[in-house]
């Protein structure tokens, strides 16, 4: 069920007679996500590019360490193969060596195996 409060508001971008019944190039993207978290029943929410957001808000540091790991400083956001997203705050430590078993993470094996880099 709709809840007619909630399309009316915003009926150039949410419009149950139409298929699709979403057009989101109805509105500005502020407003459609102002009606989205006006909607009384939450049925619908906003996915941010947290990539974006991270980049926006924070200044992020890299650097190598000599024969170890790249150190990334600040908070970022890590897409993995699946798709999830683990965001890291303070230092991450990236395998470099390619010996980890936690990577795309550093786990040190980077000092068992003499890795120079």
């Amino acid at each position: 069920m709709h809840s007619r409060l909630f399309w009316k508001g915003l009926l150039h971008v949410f419009n149950p007679q139409n298929r699709p019944w979403v057009n989101m190039e109805g509105a500005t993207s502020k407003r459609i996500e102002n009606q989205v978290n006006a909607c009384p029943s939450g049925a619908l929410t906003i996915k941010k590019d947290l990539n974006k957001e991270i980049m926006k808000s924070e200044n992020i540091k890299i650097t190598l360490a000599e024969n170890g790991p790249l150190l990334v400083n600040g908070t970022c956001a890590v897409t993995k193969i699946d798709g999830s997203i683990d965001i890291k705050e303070k230092v991450t430590a990236f395998c470099r060596c390619g010996a980890s078993n936690n990577k795309p993470y550093c786990d040190g094996e980077h000092k068992k195996i003499n890795f120079i880099g």
